[in-house]
This record gives C-alpha cells, sequence and structure tokens, in this order.
C-alpha cells in the first residue's frame, strides 16, 4: 500500500476499522515523523488526534455525500 500524499490543510478519512475515529474526516494540522495530527471538530467539541500516515485517506471536500 502506498502512503498517501498528504499536505497540512488535506482533508482526510479514518480508514484503520479498529480505530474509535474510523470513517470520521478532519483536517491534516502538521505531519511529522510518519504521523499526521488530524483536526475534528463537531457541534461543540473539537478534537486533535494522531495516526500512522497509511491509517489516512484523502477525501475531495468538494464531491457531493449522500
Amino acid at each position: 500500500m502506498q502512503t498517501p500524499l498528504l499536505l497540512p490543510g488535506s482533508t482526510v478519512r479514518v480508514t484503520n476499522s479498529n480505530d474509535t475515529y474510523y470513517q470520521f474526516e478532519g483536517l491534516v494540522q502538521r505531519i511529522t515523523d510518519g504521523r499526521a495530527a488530524v483536526i475534528f471538530g463537531g457541534g461543540n467539541w473539537t478534537k486533535i488526534v494522531s495516526f500512522r500516515l497509511k491509517e489516512l485517506e484523502t477525501v475531495d471536500p468538494r464531491q457531493k455525500k449522500g
């Protein structure tokens, strides 16, 4: 599996089905040592979580959901 090209500000989705944040989408805040810090927000909460790069896939935010 090839590591996705991620940059700060990229929209990503968590692909690890064993993770609490599976299928959540967020924004990459920073990338360091093979890990990406992703910011999730929803309603009245915001959370930043670190993931291995292979656990993420890029998402085109222009694509319509549903």
